[in-house]
């Protein structure tokens, strides 16, 4: 009698561990649940408030592309209408606003990013933060199971006296184990949600990298414009007759170094020898940039090219600041080295398979008539600021001007550079 006692309390103490053991279980989970339930709803209104934030950004931004589509439309049609100083002044002034849009646009997103980066950054802490509770909870269950010594299945078979109690039992283990694999289940998605944020986040941060840079560019852009504008007023002096001389002496310049590049093409290739024919022939290694990569500011053929009127812009504009190293894009011999004082500077050089190089605007000249350089040799340094050396008549402001032709016809540069 007093053994059937002593069973009888030990199967007691037993299922009360386990009991006392759930109970606790539950409370851990449902604890965890309540406080990270309080921190989500602050963090998810914060992200809100962010969101809302970066809405308004996107909003501006589509605000200001608007805008920018409507100064390109009056710039059209200002470049279709007779040119005339007014015309030529309003078509300044249509571009100047548009580089200040350009800004506006650029800083605007950059504030975007910024947000972006900051609501990345908090559901990053968020997650971590609960990456950290679920890991304490999940060791908080398996230790508290540990210290109740938790009963085997067989233990619970034994310690019943009817089926019906055994698989009540039972059902409180599955129930354990399920917790912790939830939990566990858990904890791999906030590390992989984790993981996905911290990839965002980067891709973010280049990006305004990126935003930055291309923000110094338009401010240039911008300093270009205005000087541009101060250059036309300065050279006519507000006199229509004056600007009319000024647009007839950049047309001659213009068609006179035209000219001047097709006939010396033309000749240079027909009086070279074989032996330099095959030197040309060999160094067949594509083109590269002639002055660092960086913003083109004008088109082959750009329908914005302020002016268009006057003749089309057989080239790109590469930004560059005065003094700039201007590079043969490819090996070849020296064709021309024009230095026009203050006009129209330019260096051509001729190429095998049928291509020259022109890079106009040139302020100093390295290279010679007839000199072989390779590709990557320094020939010169950029020009383009009104008034200054090898500008010409009218300028953009610092930049090269840079052509490709093919067999004399000048063909859109962007297709040969890398």
């Amino acid at each position: 009698m007093m053994e059937n006692k002593t069973n009888i309390q030990t199967k007691s103490v037993k299922i009360a561990k386990i009991s006392i053991g759930i109970f606790f279980v539950g409370l851990i989970f449902l604890g965890s649940s309540f406080v990270f339930g309080q921190n989500s709803g602050d963090v998810n209104q914060v992200v809100k408030n962010l969101n809302d934030q970066i809405a308004g950004k996107r909003d501006r931004i589509n605000q200001i592309q608007q805008k920018q589509e409507e100064y390109s439309r009056q710039l059209k049609v200002k470049q279709a209408e007779k040119a005339d100083l007014a015309n030529q002044l309003n078509i300044l002034d249509n571009r100047l606003a548009k580089a200040q849009l350009d800004i506006e646009l650029v800083e605007t997103d950059i504030d975007r990013t910024n947000l972006e980066i900051n609501k990345t950054n908090l559901e990053i802490t968020d997650k971590e933060t609960e990456i950290a509770g679920e890991k304490e909870h999940i060791g908080a269950v398996l230790r508290l199971l540990y210290k109740q010594d938790r009963a085997s299945v067989l233990e619970v078979l034994l310690l019943n006296d009817n089926f019906s109690e055994f698989l009540n039992q039972a059902k409180y283990l599955e129930d354990i184990n399920g917790e912790l694999s939830s939990g566990i289940d858990n904890l791999e998605k906030l590390r992989s949600d984790l993981e996905e944020r911290k990839v965002d986040l980067n891709k973010k941060i280049e990006e305004l990298a990126v935003l930055k840079k291309d923000l110094e560019g338009k401010k240039n852009a911008l300093d270009g414009e205005k000087e541009e504008k101060g250059f036309v007023l300065d050279q006519t002096k507000s006199s229509e007759k004056e600007y009319q001389r000024l647009l007839a002496s950049a047309k001659a310049e213009q068609a006179a170094a035209a000219a001047d590049i097709v006939a010396l093409e033309r000749t240079i290739r027909e009086k070279m020898s074989q032996a330099q024919k095959r030197k040309l022939a060999g160094n067949d290694n594509g083109m590269i940039w002639p002055v660092p990569q960086n913003t083109v500011t004008a088109t082959f053929h750009d329908p914005d090219y302020p002016f268009k009127y006057i003749f089309e812009h057989p080239a790109v504009d590469v930004r560059a600041k005065q003094g700039t190293t201007v590079k043969a894009a490819a090996s070849g011999y020296v064709a021309r080295a024009m230095d026009a004082g203050k006009g129209y500077s330019y260096i051509m050089i001729i190429h095998g398979n049928g291509l020259a190089t022109v890079y106009g605007h040139v302020s100093k000249i390295f290279v010679q008539e007839d000199e072989y350089v390779v590709q990557g040799q320094a020939i010169g340094l950029s020009g383009g600021l009104p008034g200054t050396p090898g500008a010409g008549r009218l300028t953009t402001g610092a930049h090269l001007h840079f052509e490709i032709r093919k067999d004399g016809i000048p063909t859109n540069p962007l297709d040969y550079l890398p």
